[in-house]
């Protein structure tokens, strides 16, 4: 037999099967949904997926309730025939937009000078070559250096860097309040703290370079997330015990998911306050503590 009349009989066949799965009698999808509650329609991105059902009559509404409230993930979503809603695709692409938005936006100019930073920005020229040149962002370009070594404390107990990395609303969203809380956290109990340090265009390991011209004991990078589709404000923080040129991965310590959906930024930064106490205790960071 022929390729062709292979073809065309597994195609006769799977018409046939559609044909007959049309034709059983069944509830009909339904493309009316419940209204998000407190829905913005100029803005998608605000309604909350979690408390929004879509599925009409459910058979076991407390469960379907239950199991949104436990995950962000896009369940119970509804259809329309074997498409998703107009609504799901829409919040679909609201919430694809915001994520790009967060990774090609850049940190506003003025944030480092509002909380006493240092500014300055890796070997990156651009967004775009930070992107594509992951290894330009973990060196300082020739003015970053100078400006660390003419302004920066050396020698603290620990060095606290703020860096855009892949989320610039990481940023402008947490560390109002993780800074803060972080560094009254520390001078509680009686950790010095250096100059703080805000890197633009910067991967994780440019806290290597700048733990190695000043010397600290330890050092913290709080750095914006790459953003999903639940959230594009999230922020991990990377804690290494004598930060240097060469420093391995397993030698970090991190903390993960901070935003107001995972830890909250306030509560973050007393938490990242008691590991650092815990890293500089030991001496030691990652695996080996």
């Amino acid at each position: 037999m022929a390729l062709e009349d292979n073809i065309r009989i597994i195609v006769e066949q799977v018409l046939a099967e559609m044909a007959a799965g049309n034709s059983r009698p069944g509830p009909a999808p339904a493309v009316a949904a419940e209204a998000p509650p407190a829905a913005d329609a100029d803005d998608l991105a605000k309604i909350d997926l979690q408390r929004y059902l879509q599925v009409p009559s459910p058979v076991n509404r407390p469960l379907y309730e239950e199991m949104k409230l436990a995950t962000p993930a896009r369940i119970g979503v509804w259809r329309c025939g074997s498409r998703p809603l107009t609504d799901t695709w829409l919040r679909f692409r609201a919430d694809h937009a915001v994520a790009q938005d967060s990774v090609l936006g850049e940190v506003p100019e003025e944030l480092p000078a509002k909380y006493d930073m240092v500014a300055v920005k890796t070997m990156c020229a651009d967004k775009d070559e930070y992107l594509t040149r992951p290894d330009l962002g973990r060196k300082l370009d020739a003015e970053g250096l100078a400006a660390i070594r003419e302004r920066c404390r050396k020698g603290a107990a620990v060095q606290v860097i703020v860096a855009d990395g892949l989320s610039s609303k990481a940023v402008e969203a947490n560390i109002a309040n993780l800074l803060p809380a972080m560094l009254q956290g520390l001078e509680s109990m009686g950790i010095q703290t250096g100059t703080t340090v805000f890197v633009r265009h910067a991967r994780v390991a440019v806290m290597d370079v700048i733990g190695e011209e000043l010397k600290p004991e330890a050092a913290i990078i709080l750095i914006g997330e790459r953003p999903g589709l639940g959230t594009a404000e999230s922020m991990s923080a990377y804690m290494g015990y004598n930060p240097r040129i060469g420093m391995v991965e397993s030698e970090r310590t991190v903390v993960s998911n901070i935003h107001k959906g995972g830890m909250p930024a306030a509560e973050a930064g007393a938490h990242l306050a008691t590991i650092l106490k815990k890293i500089l205790d030991a001496k030691a960071s990652g695996v080996n503590i």
